[in-house]
């Protein structure tokens, strides 16, 4: 999907066979999930949208903003 999709973060997810599941940002491997934890990612992400995926697998790799960060984006000084 395109980076000008609303709510897309750049995150994609593929299973493997071993059970395995990637989770890959802008193509590169962010972070992978075994056991358990894959089988719980996978049920979440299929009871959910797009937008919804994202954010789970952004907070599965750790890379999301915290409130702070949010409000902080917006301050005239960090403005580009």
């Amino acid at each position: 999907m395109s980076a000008s999709v609303e709510g897309d973060l750049g995150f994609t997810s593929r299973a493997r066979k071993t059970g395995e599941v990637q989770v890959l940002r802008h193509d590169t491997l962010a972070a992978t999930l075994r056991g358990a934890a894959a089988m719980e990612f996978l049920a979440e992400v299929a009871d959910c949208g797009h937008s919804d995926a994202q954010q789970l697998m952004a907070r599965v790799t750790g890379n999301y903003k915290h409130g702070n960060e949010r409000l902080a984006a917006s301050h005239p000084r960090n403005r580009r």
